[in-house]
């Protein structure tokens, strides 16, 4: 049955009606959605470039993504093979690698992976699952190894290469030394330790950040990252440390959380304290090529008594421009970071299903700033002020959740002026479902007035 829909969020032409969808590899309903409703798209149509021809269209005549893909568990998991299997995602900063058997547990696309540094000071990635019986290995939490990864089911350890260093004979197995006999696997057949080593995962860093990428034949990281290490040079990003975390769980889909960053459209009715320091006439688009979108606060604005972004000194040798502003980027898939002139906050945004998203965000400063007395004291007011805007994000998302559950939504018109980023990140999801790989361009400028009245700037 084709279905024609002239309004935005239209169904595609010749997309059918279907009772119910399937969940990808089982093959079951969709049980939060109901049996019985009628759904305009089923699961391959999501892998069908006309599926989302009203968001292909220029930003000015666009509309917003299906609400389909924020609601339904089966583009879901599609979207986790297809964005999150195939993409540079990050994983860690570099401040939690800095020596040998350090480890970071994270999961990318629904698999658990460890990131470790091995003897040589070299950064390592592998599937975090034993070669013998498929046991987890570490656990999440875990953030160091003596010098082995010890498997706890039947003891199979190995080095921080990956390297298979034996059974539970070797050294640690607890096994009394009358019965170690019994578990020697030197005269089985056709059994070599050099071929049930970890599975490895490539892994790279950019400044703070340490990246995974489960896709052996993708690009390097450098080809996602585009201009990023060129525009963020002068703020010497391989030197700064993590100095506070902090879990959020927020019961939204994780573009939801990635479309509130990319736009300050919302500032001044769920930001008020925020739109103090980051006023709506100071903001730019900042974004070159790469797999990112970029805004830009400049200058930013003194601390009110609500808070802000002052305390710790700023980085010593800034230029002008970078000085005095602040650089929101949203790295595809799901990182958020914002570099200032005396810290960094990082927000990763794990998927966990639909509706549901891990963050885990984290406060960094520079060593030249945590050496002055009162930084612990600032430190503390910047993690304040960062909770207070993240929660208040989390409830206007968490409702946005809410509202696209509501099967009369069918999508929403853009607004050009402030929402050109979300076209943009929005547009590279569809790139991925749909099997393209292609980098974004840029603007022809370094920064973009957004808030452009007819009187001028901020007028």
């Amino acid at each position: 049955m084709a279905v024609a829909d002239s309004g935005a969020g239209a169904a595609v032409k010749g997309a059918r009606l279907t009772t119910e969808h399937t969940n990808g590899s089982n093959g079951s309903k969709d049980s939060k959605r109901g049996t019985g409703r009628l759904y305009r798209f089923s699961t391959e149509d999501f892998l069908r470039e006309e599926t989302y021809r009203q968001t292909r269209l220029p930003v000015d005549l666009a509309s917003t993504l299906t609400p389909d893909a924020y609601t339904r568990e089966d583009f879901f998991e599609l979207e986790q093979e297809r964005v999150f299997a195939t993409s540079w995602v990050a994983v860690g900063v570099t401040s939690q690698l800095k020596s040998p058997g350090d480890v970071v547990v994270a999961e990318v696309a629904g698999r658990s992976i460890i990131v470790t540094v091995d003897k040589q000071g070299e950064l390592q990635a592998f599937q975090n699952v034993c070669r013998h019986r498929a046991a987890k290995l570490l656990d999440d939490g875990c953030r160091h190894v003596k010098s082995r990864i010890r498997c706890p089911y039947h003891s199979w350890t190995y080095d921080l290469e990956g390297n298979l260093l034996g059974t539970p004979l070797f050294e640690g197995s607890d096994i009394p030394e009358d019965q170690q006999g019994i578990f020697d696997m030197s005269d089985v057949k056709g059994f070599d330790k050099r071929d049930y080593g970890l599975m490895p995962v490539r892994v790279d860093s950019w400044g703070f950040l340490v990246f995974v990428n489960l896709d052996d034949e993708a690009a390097p990281l450098s080809e996602q990252l585009g201009d990023l290490d060129t525009r963020l040079g002068g703020y010497r990003l391989d030197e700064w440390e993590l100095a506070r975390e902090k879990p959020y769980t927020v019961h939204a889909n994780y573009k939801l959380i990635g479309e509130n960053f990319m736009e300050y459209y919302h500032l001044p009715w769920v930001h008020p304290e925020l739109v103090e320091v980051s006023r709506m006439e100071d903001h730019y688009r900042w974004q070159g090529p790469g797999m990112y979108t970029g805004m830009c606060t400049s200058p930013v604005s003194r601390n009110t008594d609500a808070g802000g972004w002052d305390g710790l000194p700023p980085l010593s040798k800034l230029g002008e421009q970078d000085s005095q502003s602040g650089r929101f980027v949203w790295l595809f898939p799901n990182t958020a970071i914002v570099v200032l002139p005396n810290h960094v906050f990082v927000l990763m945004a794990k998927p966990v299903a639909a509706g549901h998203t891990e963050e885990h965000t984290m406060l960094l400063a520079h060593p030249e700033s945590e050496k002055n007395e009162g930084s612990e004291a600032a430190l503390d007011q910047l993690a304040e002020f960062w909770d207070l805007v993240n929660r208040q994000d989390i409830e206007i998302v968490e409702r946005v959740q809410q509202g696209l559950s509501n099967p009369a939504y069918r999508g929403g018109r853009m607004c050009y002026r402030f929402e050109e980023p979300l076209h943009r990140f929005q547009n590279m999801v569809i790139d991925r479902m749909v099997g393209v790989y292609r980098i974004p361009g840029g603007d022809d400028e370094e920064m973009v007035q957004m808030f452009v009245t007819e009187e001028g700037p901020g007028e």
